[in-house]
């Protein structure tokens, strides 16, 4: 019903609320929740999360716990196997203490009991459903809390794929051939651990693997799959998507696209006198987001901002006092593990003076239409077995923080809900397992800072940058103390900043401690950090433009470097000569140059330098798609085998190449070209082409690329972008009201929702709206208010 002043207002009842509670939605979708008391506010919570969110919460339950071939049959049933073997499966009490807030358990438990009462108002008012389960034929499951904990997939953790890619290099060729796919920082000489054999590695050797983190999509063969089919459903491509056996999944990249930027400035610096925190996390674009905000108020808890819509609290917001978000740190939390098999049992694996059995354990899988599968995991004493090589006598096994206890990925952030000092806050971060995070603080009384947080594994004898035997010569010695973690409060440069580069002080031990040694590129942090050293009076609108900014560090050398060639009397590299010259490195989405430059780059030079620093073809599609920094380097130096004779001719053979696919792509006319008709973003449907009530959002076009501080990587395909920021949020500590965020496309999942697609055209074009915290703000903006009465109550509408 439309209430009298216009605002939308709806009342229901539902078990388990101890007394009335309200939501309000405001005109951008945030619902503020108000209740009597913290269970009922994260009650409310998980309610209003399957409000706008239940088709993604549902997935994400099913793909976490394997159970999706239930609702979509065999060709499911390799991804369901592979997410079993890396559930929790430790002891539950030792899990629900581990995450530092005392009430964790009974916080999760109050989100579920939510979520599920309106899981269970679905079943009485199918109106409220989204309509991918009539598309589907499927229905929404209840939860328990266990669920939530002991779904690990959904997190980030590294580095089991960049060890075998770096094995299989070396099986090939050498350790300095592996810079070429990732530089090494700090700079470090890899030791290999005595008695591995990487050219006896299977070529499937991280199928399963594979699978545990790929989204869900729905190839309509697969999902027409057939029985006998169901386990050729098993390799995974560049971009996460399920396909049939035949190519072996890619694994030899250290790092995808996700990482995130974050900043937090000191009022010493700012215009107004107050800190400035902002977030922009990077992930893979899907609809709907990742992120979800939301606002709780209740006695002693009063937080705003954004976690995952799966779990109660937020991770990134602020609760009045102070402002906190986070990005990854590349900590090393992972190793895989080689173990020869016994020659007459495969089941027992070889350690110390003798053989150990494998735990196998038996499962049932429900398979739509088709009766139960049933499988057997196996284990050893380092966890899940992601691959069997009878034949060789192999098996191999991942150690990984996932096994822990309190490593449910960003749940640790309840510990912090309440923290109103950097000490308190820092603490909070003792109990932070997964993912391992940068995580950055600012608060009213004018404090700022940066910690590193998360499980950091002991490997007294080797740097975890190739799989190790699991004869017991090679073993965790435990995490590293929290405290030994690196840290900066109140730094007197007055700002802190983190883009998942290395940024491990220079006098950190970082050899003896082994924290990790693949961090991402070098270019947003040192565009944050030259932006923000060069603006001593920071703005709100400063960070705005700053996580819009667009250069390309590497776009820039690559156009200085094409200037500098020779004439050679070639009509397309004169002209693309004449295009890049003076090209400042912005990738503007409206600009011919960044169009160039990009398209030469990923398309032509990159492929191609990368073909004559490694001739081998083999070796080369080992190091796809080649280190930037590495590469650049190389380009730039002119060092053997590329000379500079072969430097000029590779750049004016590519850089004619890249003139006639931009003629072929845009027309013969530079004047009409933009980076943006190329490179955009597409909030792709998963279901988009079962019916269009199952909507995709956009094509968009958009500047920036993977090296710009808006970052925004790419396939080189069909520039369609990846991974990035579809959130961005900037507070203003202090004053709290005037904070901004984005959420693209927008904050409901459910497709006939306002809220659907309405942040679109903001975030395409690097625009906020406004985050607002006080009573009276919210109240004002306020279009929508849900009233939640406990079942005792009769409701008065």
């Amino acid at each position: 019903m439309r209430a009298s002043s216009d605002r939308e207002a709806t009342t229901f009842s539902i078990e388990g609320l101890a007394a009335s509670a309200e939501i309000r939605v405001d005109r951008w979708g945030v619902a503020h929740i108000r209740a009597a008391s913290q269970d009922d506010a994260f009650m409310v919570q998980g309610f209003n999360a399957g409000r706008d969110r239940l088709w993604q919460l549902d997935l994400w339950r099913k793909r976490g716990l394997g159970l999706l071939a239930g609702d979509f049959g065999p060709g499911y049933l390799a991804q369901d196997r592979a997410a079993r073997l890396f559930l929790y499966r430790g002891d539950m009490d030792a899990e629900w203490a581990a995450y530092g807030h005392p009430r964790t358990r009974a916080i999760v438990e109050a989100f579920v009991r939510g979520l599920n009462a309106f899981v269970s108002l679905t079943r009485d008012r199918p109106d409220l459903l989204p309509p991918e389960f009539a598309a589907m034929g499927t229905c929404p499951a209840l939860w328990t809390a266990e669920d939530v904990v002991r779904i690990r997939s959904h997190a980030l953790v590294r580095n089991v794929a960049s060890e075998v890619a770096r094995a299989r290099v070396l099986a090939r060729s050498d350790l300095a051939a592996d810079a070429l796919r990732k530089r090494l920082s700090p700079p470090h000489e890899i030791v290999i651990p005595e008695g591995l054999e990487p050219e006896r590695f299977p070529d499937d050797l991280l199928t399963l693997f594979c699978l545990v983190t790929a989204p869900v999509t729905f190839d309509p063969a697969r999902l027409a799959a057939a029985r006998a089919e169901a386990w050729e459903w098993c390799d995974v491509d560049a971009f996460g998507t399920v396909g049939r056996a035949g190519g072996r999944p890619l694994a030899a990249s250290a790092e995808g696209g996700e990482g995130s930027n974050n900043w937090a400035v000191s009022g010493s610096r700012t215009q107004s006198r107050r800190p400035i925190l902002a977030s922009d996390p990077h992930r893979a674009y899907q609809l709907p987001s990742l992120r979800y905000l939301v606002h709780l108020t209740a006695p002693g808890l009063d937080v705003i901002g954004a976690g995952e819509p799966a779990l109660p609290g937020i991770s990134i917001g602020h609760n009045g006092t102070a402002a906190f978000s986070l990005t990854i740190a590349p900590i090393d939390q992972e190793d895989l593990f080689v173990y020869e098999t016994h020659p007459e049992d495969p089941n027992l694996y070889r350690y110390a003076e003798g053989w150990t059995a494998m735990e196998r354990v038996a499962e049932r899988i429900p398979v739509r239409g088709d009766g139960d599968e049933e499988i057997v995991l196996a284990f050893t004493r380092h966890g899940p077995v992601i691959c069997e090589n009878v034949a060789g006598r192999q098996a191999f096994a991942v150690r990984t923080v996932w096994s822990e206890p309190g490593s449910a990925a960003y749940l640790g952030s309840l510990a912090y809900l309440g923290a109103t000092s950097a000490t308190a806050f820092g603490e909070a971060l003792r109990h932070w397992s997964a993912p391992s995070t940068n995580q950055v603080y600012a608060d009213a009384g004018g404090s700022i800072a940066w910690f590193m947080a998360g499980k950091a594994p002991v490997r007294p004898n080797w740097d975890g940058l190739l799989p190790v035997p699991g004869d017991g010569r090679y073993e965790w010695a435990g995490f590293h103390d929290p405290s030994v973690l690196p840290r900066a409060v109140d730094p007197e440069c007055g700002f802190v900043f983190s883009a998942n580069e290395m940024n491990l002080p220079e006098d950190y031990p970082a050899q003896e401690r082994r924290l990790g040694f693949e961090w991402h590129e070098p270019w947003r942090a040192r565009r944050i950090r030259s932006v923000l050293d060069a603006d001593a009076v920071h703005t709100l609108d400063g960070s705005r433009r700053l996580q819009g900014d667009v250069f390309s560090e590497p776009a820039f050398r690559l156009a200085r470097l094409v200037s500098e060639i020779p004439d050679p009397g070639v009509v397309q590299v004169r002209a693309a000569i004449d295009v890049l010259s003076g090209f400042d490195g912005h990738l503007h989405a409206d600009s011919a140059a960044a169009c160039l430059v990009e398209l030469l780059w990923t398309h032509h030079l990159r492929p191609a330098l990368l073909h004559a620093l490694a001739p081998d073809p083999t070796t080369a599609a080992l190091l796809q798609p080649g280190d930037i920094e590495t590469l650049l380097d190389a380009l730039e130096q002119a060092r053997p085998p590329l000379d500079e004779s072969a430097r000029r001719a590779l750049l004016g053979r590519t850089l004619a190449a890249a003139w006639r696919d931009c003629e072929r792509r845009f027309g013969t006319d530079p004047a009409g070209w933009t980076w943006g008709a190329f490179h955009h973003g597409l909030f792709a449907h998963p279901l988009a082409s079962i019916g269009p009530e199952c909507r995709s959002v956009g094509p968009l076009p958009a500047g920036g690329s993977s090296a710009s501080v808006m970052h925004a990587d790419y396939r080189p395909h069909d520039g369609r972008l990846t991974t990035g920021a579809s959130l961005r949020m900037v507070v203003d500590v202090g004053d709290w009201d005037a904070s901004v965020f984005v959420n693209g496309p927008g904050q409901s999942g459910h497709p006939a929702s306002r809220h659907y697609d309405d942040l679109a055209a903001s975030w395409a074009k690097g625009g906020t709206v406004p985050l607002l915290y006080s009573r009276q703000a919210v109240d004002a903006a306020t279009e929508t208010v849900i009233t939640l009465l406990p079942v005792t109550e009769t409701p008065s509408t």
